[in-house]
């Protein structure tokens, strides 16, 4: 399983968004805050190590500020999106992180099982702990037969187990004995607010699913490395949210 944090959008709307609330905003600071913020952070890349240390400072000091107040006033740091990919996170827990999808606003498009075709593959923290009664059948040498009658309608032998004869080929009729550890992939956008949510309840201290756990602590691994631990654990735990 892998995560992929894409780029981190916004950080320059957010700075804006606190002048504008506190009354002091003007065009020129905005255009200030945009140049140094374009200097600084790159959205997929991150912090930029050669840019002039008076504007670094200068955008470190907006961006405590701005995590110091967007703690309680939350609509500052949704200006501030993410987009992430996540590689073979088993279905189960696929699931899981749909329970999430408006915190996400929605913006969540996974591997479907009914445009594609899985066999006995499983996601990385399923191995060695299963075998799929497939691979068991193989192991001891035995066959089971390539058809099945049954109420006068033959079923023909497919992964984990038999379809009715003239649904072999049907994707809908299929899935329907696929495993909840096969692996499944997904991208989703999430801001900062609503991330924070999230981490509280999918984190390592949470009652969360192992393979889930590990997919929410490593995005928030990639957050703090992408931004200096400027948006932090820390943080995720301290946002009214």
């Amino acid at each position: 399983m892998k995560v992929y944090l894409n780029r981190i959008d916004g950080i320059d709307d957010a700075i804006v968004s606190m002048f504008m609330s506190k009354h002091s905003w003007t065009r020129e600071k905005e255009e200030r805050i945009r140049g140094v913020c374009s200097k600084i952070f790159n959205p997929v890349t991150g912090m930029n190590d050669r840019a002039p240390i008076d504007d670094v400072d200068q955008f470190f000091k907006w961006c405590r500020r701005l995590t110091s107040i967007g703690k309680h006033h939350i609509t500052l740091l949704k200006f501030i999106d993410m987009s992430i990919t996540v590689e073979g996170l088993h279905r189960g827990g696929q699931d899981d992180w749909d329970s999430h999808a408006k915190r996400f606003d929605n913006r969540i498009i996974r591997s479907s099982t009914r445009l594609a075709t899985f066999g006995t593959e499983m996601s990385d923290w399923y191995k060695g702990k299963i075998l799929p009664t497939d691979e068991a059948i193989t192991l001891l040498g035995m066959s089971l037969p390539d058809t099945v009658e049954r109420d006068g309608v033959t079923y023909v032998r497919s992964v984990n187990g038999y379809i009715a004869e003239p649904l072999a080929d049907n994707n809908d009729v299929k899935r329907g004995l696929y495993m909840l550890s096969i692996p499944s992939n997904f991208i989703f956008r999430i801001n900062l607010t609503e991330w924070c949510h999230v981490y509280k309840e999918r984190n390592i201290a949470s009652g969360a699913n192992p393979e889930v756990k590990a997919v929410c602590e490593a995005i928030a691994d990639a957050i703090e490395i992408k931004t200096r631990e400027l948006f932090s654990r820390k943080l995720f735990n301290e946002v009214k949210n």
